[in-house]
């Protein structure tokens, strides 16, 4: 998407000092005087892993040829604060296949983990006002993500939404069905870190939201508007006249590194690496 200069000043001098108002945990939320009621959180005030009502875990090497090993002990709750760690370990990958042709098998060692969480068979909704504090880092190779995938059909039939994605000095807000060809259809903007304060911004929190009703969906971060589309433009272009977005999604947090977008680690890129959640609320329209 394309700004003019003036408009995008003002954005970028939002995103900026939106955020400045410190690292303690906020007992309103951005949802609380628009007609909405909280339907469900996670707070992480429970030291430990993360609650198991709540979260499942991805385990392995998942996808986009991503370099991060997930596993559980990578997710741990500390200090009201929910913490996704990358690491620089050396360890053999048990997944292992002497000339296999998977790029999940071929490899003998592991040299990053990380981990994935998400709500999948536990916690999914249809509308509503979803809301994140958190802090990334920016490092290069990093590619920490908060989004969302429908409860039916196989990606991208099920619809995704990146209400929170980073990767190569760019923070992107994505959605995604499925397209004539079988693949992803994508409806995305991407803004440069750097103009927002690179560095400096990634050093607070933030919050992204995603509003989400039966005509659009429009993601924001600090209350700053950077991706709507009309549910009307999402159908899926299979002939089936399904629409991924008129169904419950979950929500999936992870911190994956390189692979196919993520960019290149590099002797510069820190570890351990963390991506901070304060919370994760939905809210809904009151009835």
């Amino acid at each position: 998407m394309q700004l003019k200069r003036s408009a995008f000043a003002i954005i970028m001098t939002c995103l900026i000092g939106c955020s400045a108002y410190g690292q303690t945990k906020m007992a309103a939320s951005p949802a609380d005087n628009n007609g909405y009621k909280l339907v469900w959180a996670d707070e992480f005030d429970k030291d430990g892993r993360p609650d198991s009502l709540n979260w499942r875990y991805e385990r392995g090497f998942v996808r986009n040829h991503e370099a991060q090993w997930y596993q559980e002990e990578n997710a741990y709750c500390k200090n009201g604060i929910l913490i996704i760690e990358a690491r620089k370990e050396h360890k053999g990958n048990p997944r292992y296949e002497a000339g296999s042709g998977d790029w999940r098998k071929k490899s003998a060692f592991i040299e990053y983990t990380s981990a994935s969480i998400n709500t999948s068979h536990l916690q999914s909704w249809q509308y509503g006002r979803f809301v994140m504090r958190g802090r990334i880092d920016i490092s290069k190779g990093l590619w920490p993500a908060w989004w969302t995938l429908g409860t039916k059909g196989n990606w991208p039939a099920n619809g995704e939404i990146d209400i929170m994605e980073y990767y190569r000095n760019m923070l992107l807000a994505n959605i995604a069905c499925l397209d004539t060809n079988g693949k992803a259809e994508w409806y995305s903007n991407r803004y440069k870190v750097d103009s927002m304060g690179g560095k400096q911004w990634a050093s607070v929190f933030h919050i992204w939201r995603m509003d989400w009703d039966e005509n659009s969906i429009s993601l924001f971060v600090d209350d700053v508007l950077l991706n709507k589309v009309a549910l009307s433009k999402l159908n899926n272009k299979d002939q089936s006249g399904i629409n991924p977005f008129k169904q419950p999604h979950y929500i999936l947090l992870d911190l994956a590194m390189a692979g196919d977008n993520g960019g290149d680690i590099t002797n510069d890129t820190p570890f351990p690496n963390k991506f901070e959640v304060d919370y994760v609320r939905v809210y809904q329209k009151k009835k």
